[in-house]
Formats: structure tokens, C-alpha cells, sequence
């Protein structure tokens, strides 16, 4: 575990390990759950699908394509739980592959009215 205070900034880095140097990492979707097993009953999200969901998180500047770094404040929920857990999903995908879901950054789906 990792301990921080309430509103502290945390700092994350996800890298990836491949002898494949074309290749490049993006957060897609982060969230938080009070169960280690359970990220689907009682969650927070802080990014989906490539957006900012929580005001405090940020992507940082990374010094290979390879690392993505980012960030957010400490929080927990509502006293009733000790301790978050984090789960995020990455994306690889081909170096300046600009075509690639790595390179779209935040992608808002719309849901479409299906009447007539």
C-alpha cells in the first residue's frame, strides 16, 4: 500500500516493457473502488475514455513515448471505507500511428435518439 493524505497530489507513471522501441502508451480510463475486487459496484471515476472526469486529474508532460505519467488528489470515500484502490486501462499503440486510438486523446460518445 501507499499512503497519503487527504488532497495530496499523487503522481502516477504506467510504463510499458517491450523490446519493440515503435510503440506508445495512453490512459484510456482510470477508476477508483474501495474493494480491490469490485470495480463496478461503488466506483469514481477520474478519466473515461480518454477524458478528464475528475477536476484534479492531469496527464504530464513523459520523456519517452513509452511512459505515461499523470496525476490527481488523494480522496476517499465518504468515511466508510480505509482505503482506494485503482484500477486504469492502457492503450498501446504504433509510434506516430496518428490514426490510432493513442493519438485521439478525449473521445466524448454521444449517445443518438433512436426514434424515427
Amino acid at each position: 500500500p501507499y499512503y497519503v493524505d487527504m488532497n495530496q497530489n499523487l503522481f502516477l507513471q504506467a510504463s510499458l516493457h517491450s523490446s519493440d522501441q515503435n510503440l506508445t502508451v495512453f490512459v484510456d480510463t482510470c477508476v477508483a473502488s474501495p474493494n480491490a475486487s469490485d470495480f463496478r459496484t461503488l466506483v469514481y471515476e477520474l478519466t473515461k475514455s480518454g477524458c478528464a472526469s475528475d477536476s484534479t486529474y492531469a496527464l504530464f508532460p513523459s520523456p519517452r513515448s513509452d511512459v505515461a505519467r499523470f496525476g490527481f488528489n488523494a480522496f476517499s470515500f465518504v468515511n466508510q471505507f480505509q482505503s482506494v484502490f485503482l484500477q486504469c486501462e492502457l492503450v498501446v499503440c504504433r509510434y506516430h500511428d496518428y490514426s490510432s486510438r493513442c493519438y485521439q486523446g478525449c473521445v466524448s460518445r454521444f449517445k443518438r435518439n433512436a426514434d424515427s
